[in-house]
């Protein structure tokens, strides 16, 4: 996996001061995009051991809420086993950080056969918050908090996991 950059204090993408990792790759190419130099997988820097050490100190700093994924799209096939390996790490390290993750795929989709891989369901039984849906540019809206586009949804994932109904979290 590729990554096209780190913020180590972004304000912008979750609640909170957080950490974004920017993954390299998107099969979307939704019209408007805000990244489109992230839709190439070979964009970027090779994603390494020092780079998830790398966040994982960003993560350390006591200002830093948590961690959020963006694209690029953080849930392609093959991205998956390198965001749950982050995860999974910050599970255990960082226990009180909070993760946010962005998929241009609907929640239905990576439930579904779409994307599905090992890791699918690891990773989102451990984020806090899935903004999903893909940016629909008929659908901006520059007042809404943390997303492009009307369509796409805030949940709450470990409410939803619980309930087995969306529940979506207001910001």
């Amino acid at each position: 996996m590729n990554y096209c950059t780190i913020y180590k204090a972004d304000h912008v993408n979750g609640q909170g001061l957080r950490v974004s990792l920017f993954v390299s790759g998107c099969t979307h190419h939704c019209p408007g995009c805000f990244n489109q130099k992230a839709w190439s997988e070979t964009y970027g820097k090779p994603y390494t051991k020092e780079t998830e050490n790398t966040v994982i100190d960003y993560l350390k700093n006591p200002y830093i809420m948590g961690l959020t994924f963006l694209g690029g799209e953080p849930m392609e096939k093959t991205h998956q086993q390198c965001v749950w390996e982050l995860i999974k790490r910050v599970r255990e390290e960082l226990p009180t950080r909070d993760i946010w993750l962005y998929s241009g795929y609907t929640l239905e989709q990576l439930q579904g056969d779409t994307v599905k891989t090992e890791y699918t369901d690891k990773i989102l039984s451990n984020v806090d918050v899935l903004v999903d849906g893909e940016f629909v540019q008929e659908l901006k809206d520059t007042d809404l908090a943390f997303r492009g586009s009307s369509n796409q949804r805030i949940i709450d994932m470990q409410k939803t996991l619980e309930t087995g109904d969306v529940t979506l979290r207001m910001c």
